[in-house]
Order: structure tokens, then sequence, then C-alpha cells
């Protein structure tokens, strides 16, 4: 299979944490090993509203975030809100410098709804979190976009400063909540949390504070929290980053791969020392891309004011800086992940300008537009790369060093959320409702 061969091209780093690629769940975001990359199969590879749709369900509210997938079932967080009223919304505008276009809310509620992956059947809708006069978010961003992450019985829920949960999947109680995660982001959540060993880590970069933390996952209680540091721009509202961090092997040990505003950043997960940091020697905000590891480097996005792409080698425990090994500032996404397959690494800008790289050298292998309008990052799957247009497009491409579109596929509405997918089931969010895309058979 095609999909095989590629994976024999993947130099398994020195640098990675070895995890599973099973294409039986989707536990979080970007997959099962965070990276955009599953062995999942027998997926279709074009579809439309009136073919290859196993299930089309209506999710209420509004979220971004990613379906998360494990044991036939799957979970996915939503959220609803009651606008301010006019003059409400007036005097909270007053109190931020924030010039983008925002949406205010006098309340919001948060949900988990769980739904067969089978048929599509709602077989729960849970409550986790209410709040009165949640902090103002981008208009385009939703009180639910962080996209939870689940394994065994807990799933585990962030939304920004709202708070945390963990809730048993069996029961669909929660376990315990923690509203000590806060910082003033005034465009809304969006860095997920990731589980490492006991630890649920995670980002929390605004404008008036910035940390990354570690929370028990047994009781929901704050382990260890590191201030970032690094000189920041003078202007607030360029001192915020929404990533999820990335947990790699260098020199044996594990490490944090935190990108941040201005800065990346290198973390021992067991207690949040800082071990190393690297400035994007320019400006770079508001990034949201998860790192990416592979043939040796990383891989980073540093967000808005003309995103680059950056590859280093990380620095290690003993001292050692990391290195800067090529950049390229050219149609680089501010929103979405770039995706590395063998020696390429494939991305698509925000304004729909997709580009394959050596992964070694940063040279344009080739550069095609394949759309307009994209926020949700690509994925690998069943041997094909997946890009997610907002209009709810997704080009599916060959990979390789000629440029092969093997199909659009539109469905209706606006696609924000990043796909998943397991054997022979993709799963894709819209504004409108949940799709499961399978063979017809």
């Amino acid at each position: 299979m095609l999909f095989s061969r590629l994976l024999t091209l993947v130099p398994i780093l020195a640098v990675f944490v070895p995890l599973s690629l099973a294409g039986d769940s989707w536990p979080e975001w970007r997959g099962p090993r965070g990276q955009g990359i599953s062995d999942a199969a027998d997926l279709p590879v074009s579809w439309s509203e009136d073919r290859n749709v196993a299930w089309k369900t209506a999710i209420f509210g509004r979220g971004w975030s990613t379906p998360v997938i494990d044991d036939g079932k799957v979970w996915v967080t939503t959220a609803t809100d009651v606008p301010a009223s006019k003059k409400e919304a007036r005097e909270r505008r007053k109190t931020t410098t924030n010039s983008m276009p925002l949406r205010i809310s006098s309340s919001a509620s948060m949900f988990v709804v769980c739904l067969d992956l089978k048929s599509g059947k709602i077989l729960s809708k849970t409550e986790l979190l209410t709040e009165k006069d949640p902090q103002m978010i981008h208009a385009d961003n939703s009180y639910a976009t962080p996209t939870p992450i689940i394994e065994g019985q807990r799933l585990y829920c962030h939304f920004g400063p709202s708070g945390m949960v963990c809730l048993d999947t069996a029961e669909s109680k929660i376990v315990w909540t923690n509203h000590s995660v806060r910082v003033k982001h005034e465009n809304g959540p969006g860095s997920s949390p990731i589980l490492w060993n006991n630890l649920l880590i995670v980002h929390c970069d605004g404008i008036d504070l910035r940390y990354i933390m570690a929370i028990d996952k047994y009781t929901g209680k704050e382990v260890w929290k590191t201030d970032r540091s690094g000189k920041l721009h003078t202007e607030v509202q360029m001192r915020k980053s929404y990533t999820t961090p990335l947990i790699i092997d260098v020199d044996g040990r594990a490490q944090v791969i935190s990108a941040a505003a201005d800065w990346v950043y290198g973390y021992d997960p067991g207690d949040g020392r800082e071990l190393w940091k690297m400035a994007y020697g320019k400006l770079g905000f508001s990034n949201s891309a998860r790192p990416v590891a592979g043939n040796g480097l990383v891989y980073i996005c540093t967000g808005y004011m003309q995103s680059q792409l950056l590859a280093f080698r990380p620095g290690g425990t003993n001292g050692r800086q990391p290195e800067l090994v090529w950049k390229f500032d050219k149609q680089v996404p501010a929103v979405g992940c770039p995706l590395l397959v063998g020696g390429d690494l494939y991305m698509v800008s925000d304004r729909g300008i997709a580009t394959c790289l050596d992964a070694d050298t940063g040279e344009v292998i080739w550069k095609e537009r394949i759309g307009k309008n994209y926020w949700a990052s690509p994925i690998l799957v069943d041997g094909r790369i997946h890009f997610f247009g907002r209009d709810s497009t997704t080009t599916v491409l060959e990979p390789g060093r000629r440029f092969r579109k093997l199909a659009d596929n539109k469905l209706s509405g606006e696609q924000l959320a990043t796909a998943g997918a397991v054997d022979g089931s993709l799963l894709i969010r819209t504004d409108e409702a949940l799709y499961c895309l399978r063979k017809q058979r």
C-alpha cells in the first residue's frame, strides 16, 4: 500500500516518543501521534452531500474542536451562548484594545456530545460548564475550539479561561473540574491539552499572563506552572498565542516543545523546568499551529505578521542550545499546521496556496493554488493528504514531489474544525453538522 511505503520513508526520530498510529482511534487533536497522521484505512477518496455519506448529524451550539473517536464512539464539544445586549457589549468593548471583530456574550454553556460511530445517533449530551459574562472571543472563534483528549474511560476537555473538565465516559459523569487555568485571551480559547504520563499539559498565553502548566489527570490539581521568559512585544495584543505543545524525546529524555508568541521553548515535562528557548527573529503571535517533528528537526509556524516556517534542532537537557537550520516565509499559514510526510513538508496558506517543501533544506518542490480560505489543519490518512477549506471543500492529494490532485469534495456549511479518521470512517465537522464519510458498498 502507498501509506505503508510512505511510513518506511519517515525516519522515526531519535526525538520521537514512540506512539501508536493505530487506525481504530483518533484520541486527540491531530490524531494518534499528534502529527496529523494515522494508518486509518479504507476511506473514500471522493464524496458529496449525496455520495459516500454514511450519516449526517446536526450538533447544537457552536464549536470548532475536532471530534475524538474511540471504542466505536465519537465525542465532540460544543457551546451555546446568549449574546450581550448592545449596551453591555459597548461597555465591555471599552475595556479592551483589541480591534478585531468580537463575539460578546452575557453567558455561555459548554457541552460534550457522544455519538455512535456506526449510526450517528446521539447517545448523550452532558453540560460540563456554565459561565456568566465569559471573556469576549473573536467573531470567527467559538467557546469550544480546543479539542478534548480521550484515554480509556476518561475524556479531558479544555475550554480555555472557562475551565477544564474530566468526564467519566462510561457514566457521562464529571470526575473533576479545574478553574485555575485562566488568562485574558480576548480572542477565545484555542490551545488543546496533551497527556504525558499522569499529567495534562496546556498552554496559557494571554495579554495579561503567559505560562505553561501541568495538571494531575486524576485529581485536576496543579502539579507545576512555569511563566514564559523572554522579552515580548510592547503591544499586549501581540503577546498572545493559541498553540498546542508536543512531547518528543531528546537525548533519551522527554521534552515539551512549546511555541508561544515570539519564542519557542523546551521544557522538562516532569517539573516544568525551562531547558532552552529560541527567538523567532521577527514578530510572531496569535499562532495556533502545533509543532511537527521528524528527520531530526522540529518545524513550527510563527503566526501572524507574515508567518514564518522555522526548522530547527531542539536544545538539550545539558545546556545545548537549539540550532536554526532553515526558515521559509512565503505563503506560510498563520492558523493551520504543516504536515510532514517522509522527507517532504506540506502546508496550505490561509488564502489557499498549497506548498510542498524539502523537509531537510526548505527548498520549494511545488506550489499550487487549491482554494481560497483555510483554517483547519491537513491530515494524512489512508495514504492521502486532505486539505480542508473553510467552504467545506476537501482537496485530496497524493503525496509526492509532483502535484497530483485526486478530488475536490464539497459539503454544506463552513468548516473550521480539523477532521478525524478511523478505519473505514472519516469524520468532518462543519458549522451545520457532523458528517461520517464511508465508501458506498
